[in-house]
Order: structure tokens, then C-alpha cells, then sequence
């Protein structure tokens, strides 16, 4: 009898050091990176490609993760880096697919925008470039001031897709709200615009007097003699140089041609696009800097202008 007592009890010695060794495992921490990659399959294959972090699993951890719920597959992102065990089985199965975020900037130019996003998202820039030639409808301008946000893993083809067929909508959604009802050449007429005036000033409030000089110098048959259209493609963030002015022999060199740009100069935001649908009624033709506010002097004739421009010299 007592045999038996003794085997009952040491059966149930095991029995509960097994319990507590098991709740013990359960508490442990874990070390994750903020950020994982889960792989199609079951829990335990789940379990088996964690592991290779040198995260210690038993054999029950598959079965509680099962049981816990549904793990998302792709890339995921954890709210802590250290977890109890059974904290982080329980994070795998409600955490939020991994998201990255992509801003596009009004008054920047797409080359330069593309170039930002494969260097913070680790794409290659060619490859973004040559999937955007090839099926964004026009390169510069076309794409809409915003932030996004979209779930890791796309790539270079994947993303462009988004981001083009997001501009498509955005800008049948302005039109709509515009009530414009012209065809794609004057909507391209309207984009170019808008972006001279994105490129020369920073404050909304300006945006529908800088609107109405630029068609007030284009009724007289003024070239428009804009700095801010020589800050295209790689020359975004360029000073304009007198030198610029005379050598620079492009399409966007508005001292030496005639109206406006063939194409935008940049990404214009939706406020600057209802400037140009909307200018304000003014005689302004010339307009300068006032390094003292940041904004604008603006002038209605030549030689108030040189006014302006002899304060602002004074000033230095």
C-alpha cells in the first residue's frame, strides 16, 4: 500500500513541477524586433521560422498559438520589443500588418519624391522610375500631395500601382469638385500653373495673387520671368542664379520662353490648383520676396517693382 502511495505521489510530484515548469516557460521573456515577418503556414511552421531568432520554443507553444487564434501572414508590427511568452503568442495573433508610409510633397518634384521613397523603403530608384514611365499618364505633376499608407512587403511595381491609380481617382475627384468640365490639355494647362505658383510661394493666403499675376503677364504677352520654374527635376532645391537664367536653355526657362512650361515643374496641392481656377482680381504683373516677413511685395507696375527690389537690397 504504501508503494502505491508513493508512486501516486511522486506521479503527482511530476505531474505538478511539469505545471509549474510549464507556466514558468509561459512567463519568460522574449526579445522581438518591433517589426516580423510571418510565413504562410501553420502555427508550427510559424513557430519553427521563429525560432531561427534563437527564441526558445517548446513543443506546446505551436498548440497554445493555435488555440489563441489567427496569425496574419507578411510583415507585422508589435506594439513592445519585450514580452512574456504567453504575451507574445497572444501579440502575434491581433498584431496590425506592418505599414509603410509614403508623402509626397506639394511643390517637390516627382524625380526627387521617387528618389526619397526608394531610399527610405530600400527600393531601387530605377526601378521605381521605370514602372511609373510606365503607367503613370504624364511624369511630372501627376501624382497627388498626400500621405499614404500601405501594408509592407509590395515592391517596386506593386507600389506605383497604388500610388498612380490613387492619383487617377484624386484627380477625377478635384475635377468633380471643380465642376471642370475641359479636356486633359487644359487640365495639364491648369496643373503647370498651379505649380509655378506652388514653386514661388510658401503661404496659401498668396497663392490666388501670385494666380492672377501669372495671368495678367500671359494677357499682356509678358514672359513670366519666374525663378521658380527653373527649380525642376534634379534642380528642385537649386538657387536660381543669374548665370541659371541665361545658360539654362530647358522648356521651364520662363525669362527666356515664351507663357508657360509644356508640363508642371512640380507636385501642386488641390488649394493651389483653385487658385488658378479662381484668381484674385488684381493688376499685379511683378511680385518679390520681403525678406523681413517671408511674404510677398507686389507691384503693379515696372518701376514700383524696383522699388521693392531697392528696399529688399537695402536690407541686406
Amino acid at each position: 500500500m504504501k508503494t502505491v502511495l508513493s508512486a501516486i505521489t511522486f506521479i503527482f510530484e511530476c505531474f505538478l513541477l511539469t505545471i509549474v515548469a510549464f507556466l514558468f516557460d509561459l512567463t519568460q521573456p522574449i526579445k522581438t524586433d518591433s517589426a516580423l515577418s510571418i510565413p504562410k503556414g501553420s502555427a508550427t511552421k510559424i513557430i519553427t521560422e521563429l525560432s531561427k531568432k534563437n527564441v526558445n520554443f517548446t513543443i506546446f507553444d505551436p498548440k497554445i498559438l493555435a488555440r489563441l487564434g489567427v496569425v496574419k501572414q507578411g510583415e507585422v508590427e508589435l506594439e513592445k520589443q519585450i514580452y512574456p511568452k504567453i504575451d507574445f503568442l497572444h501579440a502575434l495573433t491581433t498584431a496590425k500588418p506592418a505599414m509603410m508610409h509614403v508623402t509626397l510633397i506639394p511643390g517637390e518634384t516627382t524625380i526627387l519624391s521617387l528618389k526619397e521613397i526608394a531610399k527610405k523603403n530600400n527600393f531601387k530608384f530605377e526601378t521605381l522610375e521605370a514602372e511609373y514611365n510606365a503607367t503613370a499618364p504624364f511624369y511630372e505633376g501627376f501624382l497627388f500631395a498626400d500621405t499614404y499608407s500601405f501594408a509592407k512587403g509590395l515592391d517596386e511595381k506593386q507600389l506605383i500601382q497604388n500610388l498612380v491609380e490613387i492619383s487617377k481617382s484624386k484627380h477625377e475627384e478635384l475635377k468633380k469638385e471643380l465642376k471642370f468640365d475641359g479636356n486633359e490639355s487644359a487640365w495639364s494647362e491648369i496643373l503647370t500653373k498651379a505649380s509655378i505658383i506652388q514653386k514661388e510661394v510658401a503661404g496659401v493666403e498668396e497663392y490666388p495673387i501670385v494666380a492672377s499675376v501669372i495671368e495678367n503677364r500671359l494677357k499682356l504677352g509678358m514672359k513670366l520671368e519666374m525663378d521658380g520654374t527653373l527649380n525642376y527635376g534634379e534642380f528642385s532645391h537649386v538657387k536660381v542664379t543669374p548665370e541659371r537664367i541665361r545658360n539654362d536653355k530647358s522648356k521651364f526657362n520662363t525669362y527666356l520662353n515664351d507663357g508657360i512650361p509644356e508640363s508642371a515643374i512640380c507636385i501642386a496641392s488641390t488649394d493651389a490648383v483653385k487658385a488658378v481656377l479662381n484668381p484674385a482680381q488684381t493688376e499685379f504683373l511683378y511680385f518679390m520676396r520681403d525678406k523681413r516677413t517671408g511674404k510677398h511685395d507686389f507691384a503693379k507696375t515696372y518701376n514700383e517693382h524696383l522699388k521693392n527690389v531697392n528696399t529688399q537690397k537695402r536690407l541686406k
